[in-house]
């Protein structure tokens, strides 16, 4: 098993590295495999919905997003972290998740997902419902923890000091790895993602 933490954090040993470090301990204690993905500080576009990615499989721009869905599809659970930029998430992550789940939610969808937020003071439960909404439009299970899975400080040594909010990473570590050994098992005896429906898409005009 493994599972795939994205990085949005302009710092690449910064405060949202820390927060998923300890999840990524907390994983591989309990023999799940992982691999943090960090997006760098290099520009990001966001998706133009030009389709190209529908008629292709993959975004006609040939950027980290495509390297993301392609190690996706063999992944069994994700992370996405990020930290607090104007109450949302940075402006990276969200190009970057934009583009990876219209390209390539379907390599992802019926896996087990989390969102991360590193903020200072405040902004951080807006950003983790942004974040989560992702993986609720994709039917993918939120993995949960102790409690909403943030962190504050100013510098990765702030985070570290921040007991319960590293409580809480290692809780959604166990979490994760709990969740997915009970998909696992669940495989062995049959269980598989349910099949979706066709697709209804309504609007409003009348």
């Amino acid at each position: 098993m493994k599972v795939l933490l994205v990085n949005g954090g302009p710092h690449k040993d910064g405060c949202t590295y820390t927060a998923l470090r300890e999840i990524a301990d907390t994983l591989e204690k309990n023999g799940v495999e992982t691999e943090i993905i960090w997006l760098g500080v290099s520009e990001i576009a966001g998706c133009i919905g030009c389709g190209a990615c529908r008629k292709t499989g993959a975004c006609f721009r040939g950027d980290i997003v495509n390297e993301f869905v392609e190690k996706a599809e063999g992944a069994d659970g994700y992370i996405f972290g990020s930290p607090v930029h104007y109450a949302a998430a940075s402006g990276a992550l969200t190009s970057f998740m934009d583009r990876a789940f219209y390209s390539g939610g379907g390599k992802m969808r019926g896996k087990p997902a989390a969102a991360v937020v590193s903020c200072r003071r405040g902004g951080a439960s807006a950003t983790f419902d942004q974040i989560n909404k992702y993986f609720t439009i994709n039917g993918m299970p939120v993995v949960p923890s102790q409690y909403w899975n943030q962190v504050h400080g100013s510098c990765a040594e702030d985070v570290k000091k921040d007991e319960e909010g590293i409580q809480t990473m290692r809780t959604l570590g166990n979490n994760m790895a709990w969740l997915l050994k009970c998909i696992e098992a669940g495989k062995e005896k049959g269980i598989v993602v349910p099949e979706r429906e066709p697709a209804i898409r309504t609007n409003f005009i009348r």
